[in-house]
């Protein structure tokens, strides 16, 4: 059979018929037209803004209009493995970044990303160090402690700041 222009039609279900209201109780949509018994929105010319909470203090009301700026990332630097490698010394601490000019004056915490590469070796002391570039300071010969007050002894327990061992569990 070939295809005629009298033949096109749309696929079953691809034109809906638009709903008539207010034909009539037994047209399912007549009496209230499908907008309810009462409250703002069954009344005629209710326009309700897409934004408005039925008078709770809307949203962009509520939100701060300012933006905001941890004080913690005010004083928290990142330092790439590549620069750990510029330090004159074998250690790697928070004073000795800041002697090196890597990190500003005013920073408390640094935390040193895997970027870079780092040729010999270095103890890392006191700084925040991402499980990748702890395993590349410990490949190139250098080892790493951890910052805060836990530090690992001998036998598996941790040392808490206090000076008491805790047992770990096994």
């Amino acid at each position: 059979m070939t295809m005629t222009l009298n033949s096109l039609h749309p696929a079953p279900g691809a034109k809906k018929r638009r709903k008539r209201v207010g034909r009539g109780v037994g047209s399912g949509v007549g009496k209230t037209c499908g907008r309810g018994q009462k409250g703002q929105k069954s009344r005629s010319g209710a326009k309700i803004r897409p934004w408005f909470e039925g008078g709770q203090l809307p949203l962009q009301m509520r939100v701060p209009k300012f933006g905001f700026r941890s004080r913690v990332g005010m004083t928290t630097a990142e330092v790439r493995l590549g620069e750990i490698g510029k330090i004159a010394g074998d250690v790697a601490d928070l004073a000795a970044l800041k002697a090196a000019n890597i990190v500003p004056r005013n920073t408390k915490r640094v935390r040193v990303m895997l970027s870079g590469t780092i040729e010999r070796a270095v103890t890392v002391r006191g700084l925040k160090i991402t499980p990748a570039a702890a395993a590349a300071v410990e490949a190139a010969g250098g080892k790493t402690e951890p910052a805060g007050g836990k530090a690992k002894s001998a036998g598996g327990k941790a040392m808490s700041a206090g000076g008491k061992t805790e047992a770990k569990a096994e």
